[in-house]
């Protein structure tokens, strides 16, 4: 496996929806995360093992940045061309993803600290496995 790096994310379309939200790739592929994202304030603790993504968006919620947070599979070039950005932790390592936004490890999970004013919009996460898939907005 080729070396990881952080990426820094571009700007993206948002379409906030009844039963989701998607995100279009700047390689015009779109993902869609299912349900209704819950209200969390404060910190946000993903179970461990989960994959983690971070999406900032303007108020209106129509445009954003996405970050993944420790994803060692993905490739730099692929972030690259979908304009995904990523940040990798180390144990116990906290890092600012965004302003108002920093996410850390502790242990094998991954918890994210979000103030959506201080970030100048909506901030949502989106953890997911091969079984199932939770999303949350800061509030």
């Amino acid at each position: 496996m080729s070396g990881r790096s952080d990426v820094a994310p571009d700007t993206l379309d948002v379409e906030l929806a009844e039963d989701g939200v998607a995100v279009e790739y700047a390689d015009g592929r779109r993902t869609f995360y299912h349900g209704v994202p819950e209200k969390v304030e404060g910190t946000l603790r993903a179970q461990p093992g989960r994959d983690v993504h971070v999406l900032v968006t303007d108020p209106d919620g129509t445009e954003g940045a996405l970050t993944y947070v420790n994803d060692r599979m993905t490739s730099d070039e692929i972030l690259a061309d979908t304009g995904v950005g990523r940040v990798l932790l180390g144990a116990d390592e906290e890092k600012p993803v965004f302003p108002g936004v920093t996410v850390r490890r502790d242990g094998y999970a991954v918890e994210v600290e979000a103030d959506p004013e201080a970030a100048g919009g909506r901030v949502f996460v989106f953890e997911e496995d091969e079984m199932s898939e939770y999303s949350y907005e800061f509030a």
